[in-house]
């Protein structure tokens, strides 16, 4: 497997409040995940490195080789669970971080199949051979919600003034359930993981050409400056694993 990854304050933003880690497994596998925090000043920094710190610790204790699809399932939702635990704790131990929340979109890979779980909307996509890129996550937002509902168009998605506002989120509640998906993959494929900063400023099709016409080494400065050309009024961070 091969691992990229990249994060970016964005043009306006006076703090990086993503987090992320991605690596190569010592088997061969690839496993990364993207946060991005929410809160008041510093809050959503702090909330994404503590949950970026909790979710590798409880990963790499419970990982071992040769894992049956069932444990990978359970080992991505439990981290993500400890993640959520760390992060509302310690919102409620301290008033100034009242509110403190993150994102969190997490993959695992190896030479067949793929596992991803996440909460907010941070996602994960997949791209395989000559098909269009494909988003596996769905957003966990009020404004996703009202489309599913039939309620807004996919058009006043992009204007809506809820567009930013999250249904669910790690440590906001006391529990937190992902979503999960597993889908086999082809021989050549490439996943990525971003934050909004990415898939809110860069279309599908923008971010597909850049993936297909970029060499593996500077596809990622790549995005990020293609975000950044288009405001770059978020932070930026996305992880790349591939073939």
């Amino acid at each position: 497997m091969k691992i990229a990854a990249l994060t970016d304050i964005g043009s306006c933003r006076q703090e990086n409040q993503d987090n992320y880690c991605a690596r190569q497994l010592v088997d061969g596998t690839g496993w990364g995940l993207v946060c991005d925090g929410m809160g008041g000043e510093r809050s959503g920094g702090e909330a994404s490195r503590l949950a970026i710190g909790e979710a590798v610790s409880h990963f790499k204790e419970g990982y071992h080789a040769g894992m049956n699809g069932s444990e990978i399932k359970q080992l991505l939702c439990a981290s993500i669970s400890a993640a959520n635990s760390v992060v509302y704790t310690k919102s409620k131990l301290d008033y100034k971080n009242f509110g403190m929340g993150t994102t969190c979109v997490m993959a695992y890979v190896d030479d067949t199949m793929l596992h991803v779980a996440n909460v907010g909307d941070s996602r994960a996509y997949l791209l395989q051979g000559l098909a269009p890129l494909e988003q596996l996550t769905v957003d966990h937002t009020v404004v996703q919600m009202l489309l599913a509902q039939g309620k807004i168009t996919r058009e006043e998605m992009k204007s809506h003034p809820q567009r930013n506002m999250l249904t669910r989120a790690i440590g906001v509640e006391r529990t937190v359930k992902p979503d999960y998906f597993e889908q086999t993959h082809d021989s050549r494929f490439l996943v990525l993981l971003c934050s909004d900063g990415l898939s809110s400023y860069c279309s599908k099709d923008e971010i597909t050409q850049a993936l297909r016409e970029q060499s593996f080494e500077t596809v990622c400065g790549h995005l990020v400056d293609m975000a950044n050309q288009k405001g770059g009024r978020d932070n930026i961070t996305l992880a790349i694993i591939s073939d």
